[in-house]
């Protein structure tokens, strides 16, 4: 190899580069991720990149800011001093992928081949090399270039510090740094300690996310300083929070501060640049076989390629590598970097146009013979991937652009059959509509496979899909998920959505849509995405998903978890699906007139506000109502935000109608009209489908972590019943003429659960003789007569029956109830005394997670919680509320999909016509012909009772009200 560089002091006017080789080496690889290969099968693709991205930076690099010294500084394994201190962090990260394992050695030869250090050191992360470096150079008077776009180096910019993302040839600087984090170089940390870094498992606090971080410290200058003073911050869930885990943040100021002093073992002026030798370098690029580089790298170095042999380069056995230690890619690399088709072409623009790409591994199929073919082959295998592409997220109102196919890993096609577009940008002419198959052809010959009971159709989120297909006559049938499969598996332990799978499992990031489609308002939609681009987006999209099934769906049988899938989550696919398409209709006269009303009321109550204030302004204006309250009014307890104007949030107006003040209180009713006149009456006659006139919403399988659903477009789980004005609402939904509505909803479900898994003997009783449970818990807490009670004694003891369920606190409980927080810690340990297998199932609960890492419903659902151990202590609390609660919550989701599941068939077999429409928490609507409306009553009471049976037979009874009306509001 070559001779290091001779030493040459820093001083001030040097230009010093300091290489982010994580950034480098994951970029590389996923811009061509495994398709570089020397003839012998050696990977090498990753070696290809970096070594073509380097050569760029050092060719390139002539002018004035060419670098007087550089060094590509790399981790030296997965692992630092930060776990010394918090043994989580970076703890779930994703492995390398066994490809890219055998050119970590690889890279670190052709650094040195280049004639640059390679600097690592143990104990140390990269960044705090280059933190440590950096500051030297700074105060030795050179300006310093950080090669990297991770946003944890950030905090290190500024006047003398800069980075480049060389990729995208942007220099970030001080107001890069302000447009990614809202604060200056000089908060970042502190923004980062507030919200956290689930990547790499930097807890931070709940709830907060970057803006919200900035604006915190923007408004109280920094950590410490908010965190002394969040007993002052209005809004109650933040200030809780803050309170809760101001532990939390401090640990993880800790982990996201980067260190400066790092005892470096190589001088800084070791790195003085210097030219590589040509036998060093050419010789290992030889050995690469990378031809053009070499040829390129000859040229410029003026030598004779011909005459210069390849080098010996040790390298482990790549086809069995070992289990080294090596670094994951971090989140700005593999989850974010490189790993998209824009960087990969910013990387072939960086010199990887030498490589040699396989262009053959997915095709456009634009003829019936080719389609024929690709469907023998899945007809031949017994499975195949699927995937659609359309032209809207609303199943109900997509247009079909056309479909994928993967039967083997690698291999997969794309087949348009409702593209507009051509080869190049999008046109309009009939004339340049590109060669596709006749959609009614390909739908005809694609039904015959996704119906043939010997094919399994594999997709990612099969329900949008299975949707979309019975909009065009196709049942796809047998299926399997693999969004599903992983909730199944791997619950808590991160999303499940693909694009998280892919780079859990494999350290790809597929291509995004926004790449092929562009963003914002002159976003395409697919039909108009030229096939260059449609192709390997829509063609991947099956392969990833084809080879997580291949990876996830062994693990069923291994890890005990078949049964779950096979009964609460694969056969509730096509239930929901049916759902969806069934809708609900929506009454627009009911809300046009609620719509109406509200805009009265709301301006009768603009007048008198207008009359309290003195003056007419705009109530919606925070800004002049904190004037008016503040200023002109002269109202205590006002508090500027960091922009200077009055803080005006509910709290606040909460504690002066309080205080008897009729403004704020005023101003509190207006505002809860306008919301449910904006996000109710005024925004859901959008959401009613023009051809069925029925809403259609999208329930979410694999949102939560114990299994409970959620609706979205619109939320209609999320529909206030609270208020009478709020309630209203449900009237709008009503039954098709001649049909009516019917609730069938389960009564305390959770506690019933409660009862059974904690085995409360008090609580089993009460539950058989079909008492007021509430009362009866008053009775025994207060030892209070159910028929004398107050109210409000069973008031209270409601609250603790659900907020035991939740891990409630003292503290939250004496919010809830406005009472002292030690009357509310008194009214806990009572509950305790007089339930003590409530406490013991806690605790029994608590231990098995700590444990095992997980809990499970009674029907064998598992809710991972890889956290639980967390030496942060309010990290640690949290983890346990939810492991106590999930068991419970979980397992009457469960009841509810096993009742799901059922239903269909139930009401089929009863000879009923009736629909399930909706489910909403504990509740399920139907919709059934009057002369139906008593059977199917009978009939969804009877499945929904008895839904837990036969795999698990529950110690109290579950009990059901169902009631029928011609709109939600009087059926529930």
């Amino acid at each position: 190899m070559s001779d290091a560089p001779v030493p040459v002091p820093v001083k001030a006017g040097d230009h010093v580069y300091l290489i982010d080789g994580s950034t480098y080496i994951f970029r590389a690889y996923y811009a061509l991720p495994g398709l570089e290969r020397k003839s012998d099968g050696l990977p090498v693709g990753a070696v290809a990149g970096f070594c073509n991205m380097l050569n760029k930076l050092l060719r390139d690099s002539r002018d004035d800011d060419a670098p007087t010294h550089l060094a590509v500084i790399l981790d030296y394994s997965a692992k630092s001093f930060r776990n010394e201190f918090y043994p989580e962090y970076k703890a779930h990260r994703p492995d390398p992928p066994e490809d890219l394992r055998p050119q970590f050695g690889l890279i670190r030869h052709a650094v040195r081949a280049f004639n640059v250090p390679a600097i690592e050191m143990e104990g140390y992360e990269a960044d705090d090399l280059i933190a440590t470096y950096a500051r030297q150079a700074a105060e030795a008077g050179a300006t310093v270039r950080i090669i990297s776009s991770d946003k944890d180096l950030m905090q290190l910019v500024n006047d003398q510090i800069q980075m480049l993302d060389t990729m995208k040839d942007k220099k970030i600087g001080h107001a890069e740094v302000v447009e990614k984090f809202g604060v200056g170089p000089e908060k970042v940390i502190d923004v980062q300690s507030l919200a956290g870094d689930s990547v790499d498992n930097v807890p931070g606090v709940p709830g907060i996310g970057i803006k919200t971080a900035a604006q915190l410290i923007e408004e109280y200058g920094d950590l410490d300083t908010l965190l002394e003073k969040a007993d002052g911050i209005k809004q109650k869930k933040r200030r809780e929070n803050l309170i809760e885990f101001a532990d939390q943040a401090r640990v993880s100021r800790d982990l996201v501060t980067l260190k400066q002093d790092v005892p470096v073992e190589v001088s800084l002026d070791a790195f003085a640049v210097a030219e590589p030798r040509a036998s060093d370098l050419i010789g290992f690029l030889k050995a690469m076989e990378f031809t053009t580089l070499t040829k390129r790298v000859a040229s410029e170095l003026d030598a004779e390629a011909g005459e210069i042999e390849a080098i010996d380069v040790p390298v482990k056995h790549w086809d069995a590598p070992a289990k080294e230690e090596v670094p994951a890619a971090s989140d700005d690399d593999a989850a974010g970097g490189g790993s998209t088709p824009e960087d990969g072409a910013a990387a072939c623009a960086a010199g990887l146009s030498g490589i040699a790409i396989d262009n053959q591994s997915y095709e456009t199929v634009d003829t019936m013979e080719r389609l024929e073919a690709w469907i023998a082959e899945a007809r031949e295998l017994g499975h195949v991937g699927f995937d659609t592409e359309t032209t809207s997220l609303d199943a109900m109102q997509a247009d079909l652009a056309g479909f994928s196919l993967a039967t083997v890993p690698r291999r997969a096609c794309y087949v348009p059959v409702g593209h507009r577009g051509g080869s190049g940008d999008l046109l309009d002419s009939d004339a340049d509509t590109p060669q596709q198959i006749p959609k009614d052809q390909a739908l005809a010959a694609l039904k015959d496979l996704l119906e043939d009971p010997a094919v399994l159709k594999v997709g990612q989120n099969l329900k949008y899909d299975v949707l979309v297909m019975r909009q065009h006559g196709v049942d796809v049938a047998p299926i399997d998920d693999t969004m599903l499969l992983s909730y199944v598996l791997d619950s808590g332990r991160g999303g499940h959505g693909m694009d998280d799978l892919s780079e859990r499992h494999f350290g790809h990031k597929p291509i995004s849509f926004k790449e092929v489609a562009g963003t914002g308002k002159s976003q395409l939609t697919f039909d108009q995405v030229p096939l260059g681009q449609a192709t390997p987006y829509a063609a991947e999209d099956a392969d990833v998903t084809l080879r997580l099934w291949q990876l996830l769906k062994p693990r069923l049988a291994a890890e005990a978890k078949a049964t779950v899938y096979e009964t609460l989550e694969r056969p509730l696919i096509s239930v929901l699906a049916q759902m969806e398409r069934n809708g609900i209709e929506v009454d627009r006269t009911v809300l046009a007139r609620l719509s109406g009303d509200f805009a009265q009321t709301m301006a009768g109550l603009e007048a008198e506000i207008h009359e309290l204030a003195g003056k007419p302004f705009n109530i919606g204006s925070p800004k002049q109502l904190g004037e008016i309250l503040f200023g002109e009014m002269g109202l205590e307890g006002g508090k500027k935000t960091a922009t200077g104007a009055w803080s005006t949030g509910a709290d606040v107006l909460d504690n002066l109608a309080a205080e008897g003040h009729d403004l704020p209180r005023k101003v509190l009713e207006w505002r809860q009209l306008s919301k449910l006149k904006s996000t109710y009456t005024d925004a859901l006659p959008e959401f009613i489908n023009p051809v069925t006139g029925r809403v259609h919403t999208s329930y979410a399988m694999a949102s939560t972590s114990t299994g409970r659903l959620s609706s979205s477009d619109p939320n209609l789980q999320n529909i206030p019943v609270r208020t009478e004005e709020g309630r209203k609402i449900r009237t709008a939904f009503v039954a098709a003429k001649g049909s009516r509505l019917i609730s069938a909803d389960y009564s305390q479900i959770e506690l019933r659960v409660l009862a059974h898994v904690a085995d409360i003997p008090q609580l089993k009783q009460a539950f058989e003789d079909g008492l007021d449970i509430h009362a009866m818990t008053a009775s025994e807490m207060f030892d209070t007569p159910i028929d004398v009670m107050d109210p409000m004694v069973r008031r209270r003891a409601k609250a603790i029956n659900f907020g035991i369920i939740y891990g409630i606190s003292a503290f939250g409980l004496a919010n809830q109830l406005g009472i002292a927080r030690s009357e509310a810690g008194q009214y806990i340990k009572t509950y305790f005394e007089r339930f003590p297998g409530i406490k013991a199932y806690m605790d029994r609960t608590k231990a098995f997670a700590h444990e095992h890492g997980y809990v499970e419903t009674i029907f064998g659902r598992r809710c991972h919680f890889p956290r639980i151990k967390s030496t942060n202590p309010s990290e640690r609390a949290f983890q346990e509320r939810a492991a106590i609660n999930a068991p419970i919550q979980g397992s009457a989701a469960d009841i509810i999909r096993r009742a799901m599941v059922r239903m269909p068939d139930a009401l089929a077999d009863a000879g009923l016509e009736a629909k399930i429409l909706l489910q909403v928490h504990d509740e399920l609507i139907f919709e059934a012909v009057e002369a139906e409306v008593e059977r199917t009553m009978e009939v969804a009471i009877s499945v929904m009772e008895g839904a837990a049976e036969p795999a698990v037979r529950l110690a109290v009874p579950i009990k059901v009200d169902a009631r029928a009306a011609g709109n939600w509001d009087d059926a529930h």
